[in-house]
């Protein structure tokens, strides 16, 4: 599957969980990419909404070799800042 189309599927997939586990309903445009890779014909691609204050991660990795794709939905915990000093 080329990358555009599973960037597609997945926030598709998004979508469909935010609305059955979460009752929020959210559009495609809503999501934003936050890193994608194509390697191998794997692909893997990290996604975040506002709609959810940015505190969920939502990691979809495309297995070519078994045609399996695993989804693993995060939930930011901290945010820091290094000090250049």
């Amino acid at each position: 599957m080329d990358s555009y189309k599973f960037q597609k599927v997945c926030k598709e997939w998004l979508i469909k969980v935010c609305y059955e586990k979460l009752n929020l309903k959210l559009n495609i445009e809503d999501i934003f990419v936050v890193w994608s890779s194509e390697v191998n014909g794997n692909n893997k691609i990290v996604l975040s909404t506002k709609a959810l204050d940015g505190l969920y991660y939502v990691e979809c990795t495309q297995n070519k070799n078994t045609q399996e794709t695993y989804f693993d939905i995060y939930k930011k915990r901290a945010s820091f800042m290094l000090s250049n000093e």
